[in-house]
């Protein structure tokens, strides 16, 4: 079942927190750049880090302009939407506001939701098992992220590469608890199929948010 938008207040989002950090996954490792995660998720991933993100209702809900005028505060211009499921929201207001004020817009979702609202310079789909994706995200995936929480996991991911854009860049990540047991095994992978990358979780072992 694909997720629907539950926001119709464009104006304000539910938001769990917005901080300014260094990017720790993905392509774009190591960048400066200002999260806002935002509230609501219904795809249930046992292992997720985040479950206090998945009640929509449990967060206060914030205008657009007071997160741009938040982010502009910090001198990057990198802004990462994340959740939760950050396409539960339509987020064309939130994105217009952002590269007005001269972000970057970035995005990472599971792309189960039936629509992608919003205007993007970054789309990481990281799709999750538990439910399936609209295949609206596909092309236009700017980065395919797995988490791999055990050997099936390597077949998951490549699952998706024929539906994807020749020039998506692909990354397997470990989830966290299981790392010691699965970076060994992603290691293999990615050095017997190099089209694939390594993704860290980097804020982690840099102790940062």
């Amino acid at each position: 079942m694909l997720l629907e938008q539950q926001t119709t207040d464009t104006t304000t989002l539910p938001v769990m927190e917005a901080f300014y950090t260094l990017q720790g996954e993905g392509a774009h490792t190591g960048r400066a750049a200002y999260f806002i995660r935002l509230g609501g998720c219904d795809v249930g991933c046992f292992w997720c880090d985040v479950k206090e993100s998945w009640d929509i209702d449990a967060h206060p809900k914030r205008t657009i302009d007071s997160l741009v005028s938040e982010a502009l505060q910090y001198p990057g211009r990198m802004a990462v939407i994340t959740g939760g499921e950050p396409l539960m929201h339509d987020l064309s207001k939130l994105t217009a506001a952002l590269q007005q004020a001269g972000f970057q817009t970035n995005i990472e979702t599971s792309g189960v939701c039936q629509t992608v609202t919003g205007s993007w310079d970054w789309i990481c789909f990281s799709p999750k098992k538990f439910k399936t994706p609209n295949p609206e995200i596909y092309k236009r995936a700017d980065e395919l992220k797995v988490i791999i929480y055990n050997q099936s996991d390597f077949a998951f991911a490549e699952s998706f590469v024929p539906f994807l854009r020749p020039d998506c860049k692909l990354f397997l990540q470990s989830e966290w608890s299981r790392s010691n047991e699965m970076l060994p095994f992603i290691v293999d992978y990615v050095k017997n199929n190099p089209q694939w990358q390594i993704s860290l979780q980097t804020h982690k072992f840099l102790a940062i948010p």
